[in-house]
């Protein structure tokens, strides 16, 4: 019989503190934020909690507003699926341009490189899910330079597998509880 995970409050929000199945709404767990860009994390913000908790699947819900990045441009050695739940979007794919709007459902084989855009007068919310398979046993994948995805300030500078150097011109995200307003009703 699988037991029932502990869940702990990290001042930010709710996170699991054991193995185990657990039940926690969106609204109570720890977001990120950094300008443009809100994030749950659902399985896990870094290695270790991904690693111990959530070891075969990744997910999160992005709230992106206009004009901002979900992302850096990147492809990853796994395959990865996200579906708009609110609002709009432009995915960059392939070096193209497709707009999205709530209820558009991506597919992203391995090795697909992307990245989301907000698009409209509002905010987009998008949940992401992927496979975490082989990501423990090799590179995950790379940040790619992309002139499409440079035009909305979602390409790194230059190729890398390094999140830090990818990342260098946006201010570190920060734990934060839910605000209203994030989600849809």
């Amino acid at each position: 019989m699988v037991r029932e995970a502990d869940l702990t409050d990290t001042g930010a929000g709710l996170v699991p503190a054991s193995t185990g199945w657990f039940v926690l709404n969106a609204r109570d767990a720890r977001w990120f934020q950094r300008a443009g860009r809100d994030s749950l994390p659902l399985t896990g913000c870094d290695e270790f909690e991904a690693e111990t908790y959530f070891p075969m699947l990744g997910m999160s819900i992005q709230v992106l507003a206009p004009g901002e990045p979900n992302s850096i441009y990147h492809w990853e050695t796994e395959q990865e699926d996200f579906l708009v739940l609110s609002g709009e979007a432009l995915l960059i794919v392939e070096g193209q341009e497709r707009k999205l709007r709530q209820w558009d459902f991506v597919h992203c084989p391995p090795e697909t490189r992307h990245v989301f855009v907000g698009a409209g007068t509002g905010s987009c919310v998008i949940l992401a899910a992927s496979s975490r398979q082989f990501q423990k046993a090799g590179p995950w994948g790379k940040y790619t330079v992309d002139e499409t995805a440079r035009r909305h300030d979602a390409c790194p500078d230059e190729e890398t597998q390094d999140g830090s150097v990818a990342y260098a011109r946006f201010p570190p995200e920060q734990p934060t509880r839910y605000r209203d307003g994030w989600l849809p009703a």
